[in-house]
């Protein structure tokens, strides 16, 4: 029987100055992108833990390996998490080599750049995963979020143009080819460019009357950099 919760996966790096966040640095400096990372990275945690997945895993990067890292340890005891290094090689290798230790009974990888993104969208991503082999969620610049695997691991990973434009399209033309059962997870979008925080700070803006905010830490830090303005 399918867990009513895969494994969830937070694949994350450490917010180290000048290495987090760097295409932010000039709208904002070094340190505030970082702390910025951080910000994502603890709400897309808290987010996570809430879904009650079957198991919760920190995929982390970090200069001296994940299991070294006391951000990283912090985060891993503070919210139950197991600890992984997500190894070396290409983005696609160390997601490959993440999700293949958990997805004999289902896991998703998520990433920290979607942090409005609902609770409810991430749940219904787990959801779809309990009825299908791959789950993929795409984001608005033409890549994705959160990939869901269960069972044999698809040829979706390798000779991939990661942080392109069309890695979504190349996943998806893979995953028919390879006549794999997916399913597309809700969209989002995700903050890489200040364009995309300025998108970020309006969207909290027009929601700050319905209640809880999706991603308070990162709201906090965005009022204190003086990004956000009017928020509640």
């Amino acid at each position: 029987m399918i867990a009513r919760r895969p494994t969830l996966i937070v694949f994350c790096r450490e917010p180290i100055p000048n290495r987090a966040k760097t295409r932010l640095i000039g709208k904002l400096t070094a340190n505030a992108a970082a702390a910025l990372a951080d910000a994502f990275i603890q709400d897309a945690l808290v987010k996570a833990s809430a879904i009650k997945p079957r198991r919760l895993v920190i995929a982390g990067s970090a200069h001296d390996g994940a299991s070294s890292s006391r951000y990283f340890n912090k985060l891993a005891s503070r919210f139950g998490a197991d600890l992984i290094d997500q190894g070396d090689g290409s983005l696609g290798h160390r997601m490959a080599h993440t999700l293949e230790r958990y997805i004999s009974d289902g896991a998703l990888l998520i990433g920290t750049d979607t942090p409005s993104l609902p609770g409810k969208l991430l749940e219904r991503s787990c959801d779809l995963l309990r009825e299908h082999r791959v789950v993929v969620a795409p984001s608005m610049d033409g890549g994705y979020y959160a990939v869901g695997v269960r069972g044999k691991m698809p040829p979706i990973f390798i000779n991939v143009r990661w942080g392109g434009a069309t890695v979504l399209a190349e996943t998806i033309a893979r995953l028919k080819h390879a006549r794999v059962d997916f399913a597309l997870g809700p969209d989002w979008y995700d903050i890489d460019r200040w364009s995309d925080v300025l998108l970020l700070a309006a969207h909290l803006r027009l929601t700050r009357q319905s209640g809880q905010s999706p991603c308070p830490k990162t709201e906090l830090l965005l009022k204190r950099l003086g990004v956000l303005r009017d928020a509640r």
